[in-house]
């Protein structure tokens, strides 16, 4: 566990004080090449629209490369493949080299998520495994909260294109100390290739057709939100520190990414008992509101004072996002849990990547054009869940609520174990 969050720590640093700023980057070296603006607005774009899509294709390779070879061996890939697109961008400064190296680091976070999991389910018991993924999920925010920080810094003390640069250089470093720490710390867990295990199935169709109707009505309202969370924010840094009428600095913007992940740390654990005790449904749509109300309340930010509270807002969508998860894994069916999981995923993202090119395109059109329709998702993708997302009956796991008032569960139903 030692190794694993230091893994985490060293990795994420890398991972967010640099690529928080490659859309500035992207502007940098498209102005500095004499292109046309519709080309750093639309790489933009396609750095955001590869974020979503390789998140989504790179999760089973990661899984099965975790099972066939052991999570050290995995990672010890993972790690070198972002590596070499850290080295990618630091060498060459064009703003194709920026998308070619990201295929190699931009879903880092995606790639390794199967062969964490599954450390963490070696190193503990199972009445320890809930507090350890919590643990993580926490941990993953020091770096997502200190990196922008650091990465503005190197910004305004070199100027973006150098800065973002020098980023990487630092973000090459921590992965070769993450590679050590892993090595070292994390024990090989390779399977024999014999072992006999459990059949899965292999067939996504299939899969999809088992899922429960409920579970379908929560993925579809998702990718609604999400369409709403990623219509703009390949584009937040450029609108809080080039386009509003008092813009703030790279190192505020760090501050104010700081301020975001302060909050969804602070709500994270609360939130996630509470929804335990009292039913998911509740705090699921809440979260669904905060990620509709950030595009609005940020066009109308238009100074770093005013900011702060629309970051605060950024962060509460962190609200009820265990509670979401959780509501996945209640209404998975039994035997098949990791598998729907990952299709869910695997559904939600594919669709989602096409957002964030979508939302370059309505950039071009206007800001205020970008952030009302992602208004308008969310509001879309909030109502529909409010209206025939289902929650789990506290008393039976995998099992949704009544819709009738009339029908109760038995007394075995109601007694917790």
């Amino acid at each position: 566990m030692a190794g694993l969050l230091g893994m985490v720590v060293l990795v994420g640093m890398g991972e967010h004080m640099a690529e928080r700023f490659l859309p500035l980057y992207l502007q940098e070296v498209t102005a500095g090449a004499n292109l046309r603006v519709s080309i750093g607005v639309i790489s933009i774009g396609l750095l955001a629209f590869m974020d979503d899509m390789l998140s989504a294709l790179y999760s089973y390779p990661g899984g099965y490369l975790s099972d066939r070879f052991g999570a050290r061996r995995a990672l010890l890939v993972f790690n070198l493949l972002s590596m070499l697109g850290y080295a990618i961008v630091i060498l060459i400064h064009t703003w194709w080299a920026v998308l070619l190296g990201a295929a190699f680091f931009i879903s880092w976070s995606a790639i390794s998520l199967p062969a964490t999991m599954g450390i963490i389910a070696n190193a503990l018991p199972k009445n320890r495994r809930t507090m350890g993924v919590s643990l993580h999920s926490i941990v993953r925010r020091i770096p997502k909260t200190l990196g922008p920080v650091v990465g503005g810094a190197f910004i305004a003390g070199w100027g973006v294109a150098t800065g973002v640069r020098l980023a990487f250089v630092a973000a090459l470093l921590l992965a070769g100390a993450a590679i050590v720490l892993q090595q070292t710390l994390i024990e090989d867990d390779r399977q024999d290739a014999d072992a006999a295990r459990p059949a899965a199935e292999k067939n996504p169709l299939r899969l999809f057709g088992a899922m429960d109707p409920a579970l379908r009505d929560l993925l579809a309202s998702d990718i609604l939100i999400r369409f709403c969370e990623r219509i703009p924010d390949a584009f937040v840094v450029v609108w809080a520190t080039r386009r509003i009428l008092h813009p703030a600095s790279e190192l505020q913007f760090g501050w104010l990414s700081a301020i975001e992940n302060i909050t969804a740390v602070a709500v994270y654990i609360p939130v996630a008992h509470m929804a335990d005790r009292f039913g998911k449904k509740p705090f699921v749509s809440v979260t669904f509101g905060f990620f509709t109300a950030f595009p609005l309340a940020l066009m109308f930010a238009h100074s770093p004072a005013w900011l702060v509270p629309v970051f605060v807002l950024r962060g509460l969508k962190e609200f009820g996002e265990p509670a979401r998860k959780a509501l996945i894994m209640d209404l998975a069916p039994e035997g098949r849990k990791a598998a729907m999981f990952g299709l869910y995923y695997l559904v939600r993202d594919v669709i989602v990547s096409f957002a964030a090119l979508g939302g370059a395109f309505l950039w071009l059109v206007s800001p205020a054009v970008n952030l009302l329709t992602a208004f308008a998702f969310g509001l879309l993708g909030t109502a529909w869940f409010v209206l025939r997302g289902r929650d789990v009956d506290l008393g039976t796991p995998g099992t949704t609520r009544p819709r009738s008032p009339d029908v109760r569960p038995g007394p075995e139903a109601r007694r917790r174990p």
